[in-house]
């Protein structure tokens, strides 16, 4: 059997401590941009409209982001567990923490803070 081509004992390391890392990262995430509004509550009319405008936009874009979060997280499990994958496998488990934190950047970036 072909070095490249054997199964890997350790396939689930990387994916599993992306598992544990991303999610609570998401989960934490999440709750601050539900409390986002929050940051408008004394606003005037003006800057208050411009804030909801802006988290409008911001938090569908913030759920799709998430859901491509999902998506990298389910590829780092689902890629075969030969030693061919390896790289991949780490890459796409690095990539998912990564992914959170550029998620909520973008997201703070969209939002007309007060």
């Amino acid at each position: 059997m072909d070095q490249d081509t054997s199964r890997d004992k350790r396939a689930f390391v990387a994916p599993l401590v992306s598992t544990l890392l991303t999610l609570p990262m998401a989960l934490v995430a999440f709750f601050f941009v539900g409390l986002s509004p929050m940051a408008c509550d004394s606003c005037g009319d003006a800057a208050s409209d411009r804030f909801d405008a802006s988290y409008d936009v911001a938090f569908p874009v913030f759920t799709t982001g998430l859901l491509l979060v999902l998506a990298v997280l389910v590829t780092s499990w689902a890629l075969p567990w030969q030693r061919r994958n390896s790289a991949r496998r780490i890459g796409f488990a690095l990539l998912a923490p990564a992914a959170v934190v550029l998620d909520y950047i973008v997201f703070a970036g969209i939002i007309d803070w007060p």
